[in-house]
């Protein structure tokens, strides 16, 4: 795997392009996932991510705040997958079980 550095001291591009904090396999979009879904602040990302310093924290933010576009486009490509990926698996054996029984509506 090849690992490119950038200008941010704990970012690194992995073999795809994909930024990573470095010495992780945390893909900086993963990060801001976390906090745009639960609206953390740094502190509490380094709460939830024990491993991460929080250099390593700030570096990844700054990282999004500065590459904000592109990576934005991402997340939604993120999301648009995960949309399709349900779609195509359809309902799960479970929940069909449970509307069986009235469990569920």
């Amino acid at each position: 795997m090849t690992i490119t550095a950038t200008e941010y001291k704990y970012i690194e591009l992995d073999d795809k392009g994909v930024p990573v904090i470095a010495g992780t396999t945390m893909k900086v979009v993963e990060l801001v996932e976390a906090q745009i879904a639960y609206g953390w602040s740094p502190e509490k990302l380094h709460l939830n991510h024990r491993y991460l310093t929080m250099s390593q924290i700030l570096s990844a933010l700054a990282y999004y705040w500065d590459n904000k576009e592109e990576l934005d486009a991402e997340i939604k490509a993120r999301d648009e997958y995960v949309k399709q990926a349900e779609i195509a698996a359809g309902e799960s054996p479970f929940v069909a079980r449970m509307r069986e029984r009235v469990l569920l509506p």
